[in-house]
């Protein structure tokens, strides 16, 4: 007797782009560009595909980032998406570099959210020599005290600021592309694409890694998210946060509702799809744009922030630890009173 077999058993065109990217083949830009315009109806199948590259390269883990906002407002760059750009008439708090304890707190905040990496973050176009100066005393007393991983996004830095915060135990700088070449004129006027490509060389050639990602959802095109994933991969960045417009009040973006949480895992596949082994990260506008999906993000991402962001706030840490114990995923290190958290 003959049977035939039922096309929608058939392996699917994203887990045969799974099985090629598995094997070792780049993903290429028009296949980039199909993984963003897919439907809804294949999203299930795109996102199980996805998840058997982040499984191999980082099995269930998750590494927890907590952010602190070291200096507030004040910035004098244009940054159409930023509330504490110049441009920007948010209602928020503005204050100057946070003092050494202000820090140190903020450290310890971390650990006990059973952090990896502590995110030291400071508004402006760069920092002074003063300013990397106090960041750097500061970092080898957290090194002393917590050994937690830095990560410092500054702005835009000299080789010697650079060195000085290597030498100062820093792991780490970020410093985001935030959008395409193309695209960064229509969000930023004050520096180029070249300025920001220009501070991820001086990071690397004093020996940091690298953190630089995006902003999806200022309007850009398809093509200007792939532009973005592989320019990252020609990088070799360490890690990619991937960010989702929070169109804050008094912004130039405010009520800039361009994507849906569907769009938003799209893109977080597309950035595992194209930089495999890179630590992908669900950063700013998780809660407000995935919403009640925001779990599914973690079948392509590996690591995402825990509590608040720069200027407003995230979800309560117990529920980002409660998401992670409900998929059966674990948290990399963390202290004994937070594991006592995730075993419930």
């Amino acid at each position: 007797m003959s049977s035939t077999i039922d096309p929608s058993l058939s392996v699917s065109r994203w887990q045969t782009l799974a099985n090629q990217i598995i094997a070792g083949e780049d993903l290429t830009r028009e296949d980039a560009l199909t993984v963003l315009a897919s439907g809804d109806d294949e999203l299930l199948d795109l996102l199980a595909a996805t998840y058997r590259i982040r499984r191999q390269h980082f099995g269930k883990t998750v590494h927890l980032y907590y952010l602190r906002n070291a200096k507030s407002g004040l910035c004098p760059e244009d940054c159409n998406y930023c509330s504490q750009s110049k441009v920007s008439d948010a209602p928020i708090e503005k204050y100057v570099m946070q003092n050494e304890e202000k820090l140190l707190e903020g450290a310890r905040q971390a650990a006990a959210s059973n952090s990896r990496t502590y995110c030291i973050v400071a508004s402006g176009r760069g920092p002074t020599d003063r300013e990397v100066d106090h960041v750097a005393s500061t970092v080898k007393k957290i090194k002393d005290e917590l050994g937690l991983h830095i990560c410092a996004c500054l702005g835009i830095l000299s080789p010697d600021q650079a060195l000085k915060l290597k030498n100062a135990g820093v792991d780490r700088i970020n410093h985001n592309l935030n959008t395409s070449r193309r695209f960064h004129e229509e969000i930023c006027s004050t520096h180029s694409y070249e300025d920001r490509l220009a501070t991820l060389k001086t990071a690397r050639d004093a020996g940091l890694e690298l953190c630089a990602g995006l902003i999806v959802g200022m309007g850009e095109e398809h093509k200007d998210v792939v532009d973005v994933a592989f320019d990252l991969k020609e990088l070799g960045v360490e890690s990619i946060p991937v960010n989702f417009l929070n169109d804050i009040d008094g912004t130039p973006l405010e009520g800039a509702d361009n994507i849906t949480p569907q769009d938003c895992l799209r893109a977080l596949c597309l950035f595992r799809l194209s930089n495999p082994a890179t630590e992908i990260r669900i950063a700013g506008g998780r809660e407000v744009k995935l919403r009640s999906m925001q779990p599914f993000g973690l079948y392509a991402a590996n690591s995402m922030f825990v509590s608040d962001y720069l200027t407003t706030a995230g979800q309560a840490a117990e529920m980002d630890f409660q998401m992670v114990r409900d998929l059966g995923f674990e948290i990399v290190s963390g202290d004994a009173q937070t594991k006592a958290l995730l075993d419930g």
